[in-house]
C-alpha cells in the first residue's frame, strides 16, 4: 500500500490535462481529492509511530544488486509525508484558481502532482538507490515547474540553474550513498543507521560525509549554493509556496536528519554543519530585509530557515533536535500560508512590490487574516508553534559548543526574521490604500482556503502543544536521534534565559522594522556592487562552455581523416600497451595443415591490401577493398558458412558501388595527395594496428577454446527456436532485440543519408571545395579532379 501511495500522484499526473479539459472550473477540487486522501492515509500511521513503531514495505527491483523498492515510515518520514500531502492538497486547489485562465493549467497540475510523488518517494525511501532515484526526480520535476513560463529567459535560466546545482549535488550524493552502503554492508537505510559506530570508524567516513553534505547543501541551498533558491521565484507562486514550505528545499534537511544516527556525532559533522548553517542563516536573513519583492523576501527567509535547521541538526544535542523538528513543522505551516497570501496579493493587485502596497486590509480581509496569523508565528510570538520553536532554539544555543557565538547568531537572525515577517504580514494591509495596477479584490476560496487553514494550524499546534509534540514532533526527534528521548513542548517555561533572549530578539526586531527602508536601501546599494555566487555561477558556466568549445574545435574538426587518425591511434594504443606491459607472450605460431587454395585466397587478400596502400587513385583503392572483402567471403564459404559468405559479398558489392558513385557524383578529391611525411605517419599507425590485432588473434588462438556458448546454442536452436541454422536463430531469436535495434539504426541512417543528399545536392553543386578539402599544398590534380596514376 505504501508503494501505491507513492505512485498514485504519478498516475493521476498522466490524466491531469484530460481532467482539466473535461472538468473545467472543478479541476482543482477533483485533483485535490488524491493528496487529501493520501493525508488521511498517512494520518492513520500516527498512532503506530507515536508509540515507537515503524511501517515497512519492500519489493524486489534489481535483486542481484540488493536494490529494492523499499519504503520505511518512522516519525521523520511520517512528518514529512503529512506535510507534503496535506499542504499539497491546498497547493493543487490554489494553483487551479491562481492559474485558472492559463492555457497550460493542465500541464502545470501534471508537474505539481509529479513533484508531489517524487517528494513522497524521497522521504519514504529506505533503499539508498530508491532514495537517489526520487531525489533526482525532484530535481527534474522542479526544473519543469521553475521553467514553466518557458518563453521567459529569466525562467529558463532559473530552471537550468536549479537543475545544474541540485543535479550536480545529486551525483555527489549517489557516490556518498554507495560508499556508505559498502561501508555498512547494507543498501537499506534502516539497517545502515543502526551501525553508526561502524560508519564513523570506517576509513571512508570523511569521503562519505563530504559527498553526502554536497548533496544536502546543494538541495537545501546552503551557502555558497544558496543563490539558486531565490532565483527559483521565477516560477508561478503555487510552485514557490510548495517548494519552500514542504518539498524540495527541505530535502537536504531531511537527508541530514535521516543520516544523523549514522554519520552525526563527530567533531567534523558538528563543526561543518554549525558553521555553514549559521552563515546561511545570517545571509538569508540579511538578504531578506534588503529586498522589497514579497516573494523574494520570503524566499530569502527560507534560505535563512534552512540554515537554521542545518545549524540545529549540527549541534546534535537532544534539545537542538527538538528545536529543529519543531521549527521544521512551524516553518512549513507559516511559510506555505505566507507564500500563498503573497500570491493572492499579487493576483488581486497586480504587484508584489512592498513599497507600492498598503491599506489592502479592507479589500482583502481574509488574506489579511491569514497573512497576519502566519506572520505572528514566523516572528516567534505566542501562542503560536513558531514561538515554541524559537524558545527551543535558544535553549539549544546554551550548550557547550560556542555558546556565546551561536546565541548571538540566533538573536540577530531571528530579529531580522521578526522584522521581515511583520513587513510581509502587515505592511501591505495597513494604512491608507495605495494605488495598484489592478483594483484590489479578494480571490475565490481556492486562493484563501490554504493560507487560512495553514495559519490556523500554526495557532492550534501552539495551543495544543502536547498533541503536536507527542504525535508529530516527538516521533520525528526519535528518528533523528536514533533513540527514544523525552520531548515536552510547552508555551510557558517561566522567567528563564530563553524568554529574556526572546524579548531581546523582539526589541532588536522592532528597531530593524522601524529602520527597514533605510536598511534595505543601504544593503541594496552595497550588494549590487559586490561579487556574489550567482555571478560566479554565470562565470563558471561561461568558462565551462568556452572550454567545451575549444576542446570540440580541436577534436571535431569536420575532417573524416582526422577522426580516423585519432581512432586508429587509440586502437593501436589499446592493443599494444598491454602487450608492452606483459613482456613475454604465450603465443604459438603454427601453419595449420590445409588445402593449397587457402593460401591462394590469403595471397589475394594481401594483394588487395597492398594495392590500397600503394596506388594513389581512390577508385583503385575502392576496388582493392572490394577484392579484400571478396577474399574474406571466400574464407567464410570454404569453412562451411555460406550465409556469412553471402552477406559479406552483398556488403562488399554495395560498398564498392556506393563509394564509386560518391567518387563520381560528389566534388571530392579523387587521388591521394598526401606527401611522404604523412604517408609514413599513416603507415606506422596502420602497421601498429595490424600488429596489435595480429598479436591479439594469435594470443586467442593459442589458448584452449571455450565451446560452452557454442554448445549452448547448438543444443537449443532447434528445440527452443525450431531453427536448424544456428546463426540465423541467434540473430532472430536469442538476440532479436539487438538485431531489431541494428536494423532501426540502419534505417535511420539511410533516411538521414537520403535527406542529406536531397538537401545537399543543390548546395554542393556550387561548392568549390568539399568539407574534406586538401591543404593549399595539394597538387593541382586534386583540384581539377584528374587522375595522377
Amino acid at each position: 500500500m505504501l508503494l501505491a501511495g507513492v505512485l498514485a500522484p504519478f498516475v493521476l499526473a498522466v490524466f491531469a490535462p484530460t481532467v482539466k479539459r473535461v472538468a473545467g472550473p472543478a479541476t482543482g477540487w477533483l485533483l485535490a481529492l488524491l493528496p487529501a486522501a493520501l493525508t488521511v492515509y498517512f494520518a492513520q500511521f500516527i498512532g503506530t509511530v507515536s508509540s515507537g513503531g515503524t511501517i515497512t514495505f519492500s519489493t524486489p527491483w534489481v535483486s542481484d544488486l540488493s536494490i529494492h523498492l523499499s519504503f520505511y515510515v518512522d516519525g521523520l518520514s511520517l512528518l514529512f509525508a503529512l506535510l507534503i500531502s496535506g499542504i499539497g492538497t491546498f497547493i493543487v486547489l490554489y494553483a487551479a484558481t491562481y492559474l485558472a485562465k492559463h492555457a497550460d493549467l493542465g500541464r502545470f497540475l501534471m508537474f505539481i502532482l509529479m513533484f508531489m510523488g517524487s517528494m513522497l518517494g524521497l522521504v519514504l525511501a529506505d533503499n539508498v538507490v530508491t532514495l537517489f532515484v526520487f531525489w533526482e526526480l525532484t530535481s527534474i520535476t522542479s526544473f519543469l515547474l521553475i521553467g514553466f513560463n518557458h518563453a521567459s529567459p529569466r525562467s529558463r535560466r532559473a530552471a537550468l540553474q536549479a537543475l545544474v546545482v541540485t543535479g550536480g549535488g545529486g551525483l555527489a550524493l549517489l557516490a556518498g550513498l554507495l560508499l556508505m552502503a559498502q561501508a555498512g554492508g547494507s543498501m537499506e537505510l534502516s539497517t545502515l543507521l543502526q551501525s553508526g559506530d561502524l560508519l564513523r570508524d570506517h576509513p571512508h567516513y570523511l569521503a562519505i560525509l563530504i559527498l553526502v553534505l554536497m548533496g544536502a547543501f546543494t538541495k537545501s541551498a546552503q551557502a555558497p549554493f544558496h543563490f539558486w533558491l531565490p532565483n527559483a521565484m521565477e516560477a508561478p507562486t503555487p510552485v514557490s509556496a510548495y517548494l519552500h514550505s514542504a518539498t524540495m528545499v527541505k530535502a537536504g534537511v531531511y537527508l541530514l536528519a535521516r543520516v544523523n544516527p549514522g554519520l552525526g556525532g563527530t567533531e567534523i559533522w558538528q563543526t561543518v554543519l554549525v558553521a555553514f548553517g549559521a552563515v546561511t542563516f545570517l545571509i538569508g536573513a540579511v538578504l531578506a530585509i534588503r529586498n522589497t519583492d514579497l516573494k523574494l523576501m520570503l524566499a530569502q527567509t527560507t534560505v535563512a530557515s534552512l540554515g537554521l535547521l542545518v545549524f540545529l541538526i549540527g549541534l546534535g544535542e537532544e534539545v537542538a533536535l527538538e528545536a529543529a523538528m519543531a521549527y521544521l513543522f512551524a516553518h512549513s505551516l507559516f511559510k506555505g500560508a505566507l507564500f500563498m497570501a503573497a500570491g493572492s496579493v499579487d493576483h488581486g493587485t497586480g504587484t508584489r512590490e512592498i513599497t507600492r502596497l498598503s491599506g489592502l486590509g479592507k479589500a482583502m480581509p481574509i488574506t489579511f487574516a491569514a497573512a497576519a496569523l502566519a506572520a505572528v508565528s514566523m516572528s516567534g510570538l505566542p501562542p503560536f508553534i513558531g514561538f515554541i520553536a524559537k524558545e527551543w532554539v535558544y535553549k539549544a544555543t546554551m550548550g557547550d559548543f560556542w555558546p556565546l557565538a551561536i546565541t548571538g547568531v540566533a538573536i540577530l537572525g531571528n530579529a531580522l526574521m521578526f522584522a521581515v515577517a511583520l513587513l510581509v504580514g502587515f505592511k501591505p494591509f495597513l494604512g491608507r490604500q495605495s494605488e495598484t495596477p489592478k483594483h484590489p479584490h479578494e480571490g475565490g476560496p481556492g486562493l484563501w482556503l490554504g493560507p487560512v487553514t495553514l495559519a490556523a494550524l500554526g495557532l492550534l499546534a501552539g495551543l495544543f502543544n502536547g498533541l503536536s509534540g507527542g504525535l508529530l514532533v516527538g516521533p520525528a526527534v526519535w528518528a533523528v536521534a536514533g533513540e527514544q528521548v523525552s520531548v515536552d513542548l510547552y508555551l510557558w517555561g517561566g522567567f528563564k534565559t530563553p524568554l529574556f533572549l526572546s524579548l531581546a530578539t523582539i526589541a532588536l526586531g522592532i528597531v530593524l522594522l522601524w529602520r527597514s527602508r533605510a536598511i534595505s536601501s543601504t544593503l541594496a546599494a552595497t550588494f549590487d556592487r559586490m561579487w556574489g555566487p550567482d555571478r560566479g555561477y554565470d562565470q563558471f558556466l561561461d568558462l565551462l562552455i568556452g572550454t567545451a568549445r575549444t576542446v570540440t574545435a580541436r577534436l571535431q574538426t569536420g575532417t573524416l581523416r582526422h577522426y580516423l587518425l585519432v581512432t586508429m591511434l587509440i586502437v593501436a594504443a589499446v592493443l599494444l600497451l598491454p602487450v608492452a606491459q606483459m613482456g613475454d607472450l604465450d603465443i604459438t605460431f603454427r601453419i595449420p595443415a590445409t588445402d593449397f587454395y587457402i593460401f591462394g585466397i590469403a595471397a589475394l587478400a594481401l594483394a588487395g591490401g597492398f594495392s590500397i596502400a600503394v596506388f594513389r587513385s581512390r577508385l583503385i583503392a575502392i576496388l582493392s577493398m572490394g577484392v579484400l572483402g571478396v577474399a574474406v567471403a571466400l574464407v567464410f564459404l570454404l569453412f562451411s558458412a555460406p550465409d556469412l559468405a553471402f552477406t559479406q559479398l552483398m556488403v562488399e558489392t554495395l560498398s564498392v558501388v556506393i563509394l564509386a558513385l560518391v567518387i563520381a557524383r560528389l566534388p571530392i578529391y579523387r587521388s591521394d595527395w598526401r606527401g611522404w611525411p604523412r604517408a609514413v605517419r599513416d603507415s606506422i599507425i596502420a602497421g601498429a594496428v595490424g600488429v596489435g590485432f595480429t598479436l591479439l588473434l594469435l594470443s586467442i588462438t593459442s589458448r584452449t577454446l571455450d565451446l560452452a556458448l557454442s554448445e549452448y546454442f547448438a543444443a537449443r536452436s532447434y528445440t527452443e527456436a525450431y531453427g536448424r541454422n544456428i546463426v540465423n536463430v541467434i540473430l532472430v531469436d536469442f538476440r532479436a532485440l539487438d538485431t531489431f535495434g541494428e536494423i532501426a539504426v540502419v534505417v535511420i541512417a539511410g533516411v538521414a543519408v537520403l535527406s542529406l543528399l536531397a538537401m545537399g545536392g543543390r548546395s554542393l553543386a556550387g561548392a568549390g571545395r568539399a568539407p574534406d578539402s586538401a591543404p593549399d599544398s595539394a597538387p593541382d590534380s586534386a583540384v581539377t579532379g584528374k587522375e595522377t596514376s
